[in-house]
């Protein structure tokens, strides 16, 4: 199992963007813009029911993640790993990314059911450190 140095790390736990690739039904890669933490030993993003990363995640939980470092383009850090989805503590962790990159809470939208994705490095390339 890979894992982060304290510098990748904070790539993740800072306020940069990331990429997340999912593999679609037909072998084809799709890939999405989130907000990206990490807890110290797992990788984790937010997304909700009914869009098209959990439904890839819930067939084939293979999953890549770029951070780019919103500072210097040519320091980045890109993880790959297995996926699990949760309901728990998905809300709560969308509030706090949305406090992290945006300074106020999370407003739900009504029905929208959250979901938790994490895993732990498999893989891990890095330019810049």
């Amino acid at each position: 199992m890979a894992g982060l140095t304290d510098e990748q790390a904070r790539l993740l736990q800072e306020p940069n963007f990331a990429t997340v690739g999912t593999v679609n039904p037909d072998g084809s890669p799709q890939l999405s813009i989130v907000w990206i933490d990490w807890d110290g030993r797992n990788v984790l993003f937010n997304t909700a029911v009914g869009r098209v990363k959990p439904r890839n995640l819930e067939r084939d939980q293979r999953v890549s993640v770029l951070v780019i470092d919103r500072e210097d383009g040519y320091h980045w850090v890109a993880v790959r790993g297995t996926a699990e989805l949760t309901t728990e503590g998905a809300d709560e962790h969308i509030d706090k990314l949305a406090r992290k990159y945006t300074g106020q809470g999370w407003q739900a939208k009504p029905g929208e059911q959250r979901l938790l994705c994490s895993f732990r490095p498999e893989h891990v390339s890095a330019y810049g450190f």
